[in-house]
């Protein structure tokens, strides 16, 4: 059986991460004032979507409250 290195772990792997690497430190170097300027509407667009991630989206919080009334129903007929 032929073991298979990880991407990431190869030789093109790290030669892609050296250049991602490089890349962003001269955009950040580069661009610094863009990106503070950014930065307050980038924290209040943090907001929607570590509310959707965290809860999962909406729609889905009585759905785990039924399961468990389902649940405990097919229990007391047992």
């Amino acid at each position: 059986m032929k073991h298979e290195q990880a991407f990431w772990l190869s030789t093109r792997g790290l030669a892609a991460l050296g250049l991602i690497a490089a890349a962003s430190y001269f955009l950040l170097v580069e661009h610094r004032e863009h990106l503070l300027a950014f930065l307050p509407y980038a924290i209040l667009l943090a907001c929607p979507f570590m509310h959707l991630f965290m809860h999962h989206g909406h729609g889905h919080h009585g759905v785990q409250s039924q399961e468990k009334e389902r649940y405990k129903a097919l229990r007391l007929h047992d």
